[in-house]
């Protein structure tokens, strides 16, 4: 069943001199439950893509839809994760990840319980009264984690929440993300420019070209990566030839820009 629909978008961003042409004809289907990603050659529309989809940038033309529902009416719907955690640093933890509940209305003793649920689960146990400035990135990453997923989003957008992190935290986080979101049966789009990333975290693979960005090839991973943890997949024997047949791909296309 399509869940997402994009619908021939087509992006232009106007100045008083020029028009520049960030997106042409831009259509793709995503299932309920699919982990997708975005990769590209830098300025290829990636992020401005993932921004129409989270209705913050309203396309020069063309439709996005959640649910057979314009994306515009169904924005309590999404979750949005940054590189940035952007936790407010004034408020505890358990403060910024109730942050949204409260402006809306909905916090209960239930979400409650669930987020010292999700502490635990995400080994965050009796930070509730700690502030930002007191955990690490991993840590505070986690934290923005539970903050979306507390609110239940039926989308979660993913804009590079991993590429600030040391290597060896962005690893453990891409397993627990990975592993939370499949518990939670979300369906997650992920920007990155990392190809590793997209291919141990992914069903499927968007390729973007640029000047204007399009959808350039569209990668089914292996079905036996897909049923890897990350941190496996980019140890398993058919990984590297996958990882290269993309590569060269993305090289090609960043040759067309040189």
């Amino acid at each position: 069943m399509n869940f997402l629909s994009i619908d021939s978008i087509h992006h232009t961003y106007f100045s008083p001199k020029t028009a520049t042409h960030a997106l042409a004809d831009i259509s793709l289907e995503v299932n309920e439950g699919e982990f997708i990603s975005f990769i590209g050659p830098s300025g290829c529309g990636k992020t401005t893509l993932l921004s129409i989809i989270a209705g913050l940038i309203h396309p020069t033309e063309g439709t996005i839809s959640l649910n057979n529902q314009p994306i515009g009416k169904m924005k309590k719907k999404l979750g949005y994760m940054l590189q940035q955690d952007y936790l407010f640093p004034w408020k505890t933890i358990e403060e910024n990840i109730f942050l949204g509940l409260t402006i809306t209305g909905n916090l209960s003793e239930e979400k409650r319980t669930e987020a010292r649920e999700l502490l635990i689960e995400m080994g965050l146990d009796d930070v509730e009264a700690s502030y930002p400035r007191e955990l690490s990135g991993g840590m505070r990453q986690r934290v923005a984690l539970i903050r979306t997923l507390i609110t239940e989003p039926q989308l979660l957008l993913l804009d590079e929440p991993f590429s600030a992190l040391d290597y060896q935290t962005k690893l453990k986080l891409e397993d627990l993300v990975f592993s939370t979101l499949k518990s939670f049966g979300k369906t997650a789009v992920l920007v990155t420019h990392d190809i590793g990333e997209a291919i141990s975290m992914s069903d499927r693979i968007i390729l973007f070209g640029s000047k204007p960005g399009r959808i350039h090839t569209i990668f089914e991973v292996p079905s036996v990566l897909r049923e890897l943890m990350p941190f496996e997949v980019r140890n398993h024997e058919a990984y590297p030839e996958f990882f290269q047949i993309i590569w060269k791909e993305l090289e090609k296309l960043e040759s067309r820009i040189d």
